[in-house]
């Protein structure tokens, strides 16, 4: 049962994982465990999920809007940095 007792930095990291699908099932029952324990850390996750939420919204947006560059001028930029390098 001590295996599932994690630090709060180890339970960031696995938080972290989790938004991005990488966490596995272990992970995801310690974060559970320590959700009971630690208010913070919960609060941090639901933040954590919510910016990325409004992040992630806002670069479909700008993408729909054509802000970004598109991949022919982002290889001519990596290109002329790679010169000057």
């Amino acid at each position: 049962m001590s295996k599932f007792f994690i630090s709060c930095d180890e339970t960031t990291t696995i938080c972290d994982k989790n938004q991005y699908n990488e966490a596995t099932f272990l992970d995801k029952m310690k974060l559970m465990v320590h959700f009971i324990i630690c208010k913070h850390c919960k609060k941090y996750s639901k933040q954590n999920t919510f910016l990325s939420k409004i992040f992630g919204n806002y670069a479909e947006e700008q993408c729909r809007e054509q802000k970004c560059m598109s991949h022919k001028d982002k290889e001519i930029l990596e290109e002329k940095v790679k010169e000057k390098l």
